[in-house]
């Protein structure tokens, strides 16, 4: 894999399309050191980001709630983020908006500092490997909790959210599984590192646990409206790691995710069934849909 500093074309950076090797900051930005940045993670098929308004919206209320203004509209982001696959000619790809509090301020304290924006993208197959993919992936269950609603702006994708994440994963990495189950701060099922995640009991109904203390993704959204479609029921609850045995199915769903269905989380076993299947390949269809004038 090519580094990510070390690629080649065009980032849109501040308004300007500059060279991938010169989109820099400094080391000293409040960005780096206080981890106030915001960003997106967006999935282009065929030529296309996937509801990127919806995205462009979630970018901008992440903004709000850390207290920074973007210094564009939303539309000059979507044009932007159209623009920049346009010109780096992604077909099948990601595209990563990020905003930042530069260099202005070094102290807790940031009200002088520049907000910076950049969007890259590059060409990106799956998250995981696809071989697990059809298999499901392994998780084991993550020793750090997703903090309670009132100490963090929970949901929001803020770079410093994610610091608890990379440590379970690379934990569960060392013990051999792909991802890592994330319990809330009550103990209750939360998430996976960086995707939602649903189970399907003996009766074909799923069970997701509720949004409280963590993203309500934009794919877990899209899924249970494809569920629903189907007329599979969607309980949104509660769920205690005690109800793990009871269900026969388990997936994750996350724009780098996608659909990914789960084969075991530490001795919970699951099988890879047609539900799942069926719903990866309804989500499929809809992500390569044509966008209509």
């Amino acid at each position: 894999m090519i580094p990510y500093d070390k690629r080649s074309g065009k980032i849109w950076y501040n308004d300007a399309l500059v060279d991938w090797a010169d989109a820099k900051i400094h080391v000293l930005n409040h960005g780096l050191h206080y981890a106030s940045c915001v960003f997106e993670g967006e999935r282009v098929y065929d030529g296309s980001i996937f509801k990127l308004e919806e995205h462009t919206a979630r970018l901008f209320y992440s903004a709000k709630r850390m207290g920074m203004t973007i210094p564009y509209t939303e539309k000059e982001i979507n044009d932007a983020s159209d623009k920049i696959i346009s010109v780096q000619n992604v077909k099948n790809g990601y595209v990563r908006p990020t905003i930042w509090r530069g260099s202005e301020m070094m102290a807790i304290s940031a009200q002088q500092t520049k907000v910076h924006v950049a969007i890259a993208t590059w060409e990106w197959g799956s998250y995981f490997d696809p071989k697990l993919k059809v298999e499901g992936i392994k998780l084991n269950i993550s020793n750090w909790r997703r903090p309670a609603p009132d100490s963090i702006p929970w949901d929001t994708k803020a770079s410093g959210l994610y610091m608890i994440c990379t440590l379970s994963k690379h934990e569960a990495e060392k013990q051999g599984y792909a991802d890592s189950l994330m319990l809330d701060h009550e103990g209750n099922v939360a998430e996976a590192t960086g995707a939602n995640i649903f189970f399907k009991d003996k009766n074909g109904e799923l069970h997701t646990p509720i949004p409280d203390s963590f993203l309500d993704g934009i794919t877990r959204r899209t899924v249970v409206e494809i569920a629903k479609s189907k007329d599979i029921n969607v309980n949104e609850r509660k769920i205690n790691p005690s109800e793990l045995s009871n269900f026969v199915g388990c997936f994750l769903t996350g724009t780098a995710a996608e659909v990914t269905p789960v084969s075991c989380i530490a001795e919970n076993q699951f099988k890879v069934c047609e539900t799942i299947i069926d719903l990866n390949e309804s989500y499929q269809t809809l992500v390569r849909k044509k966008k209509t004038a």
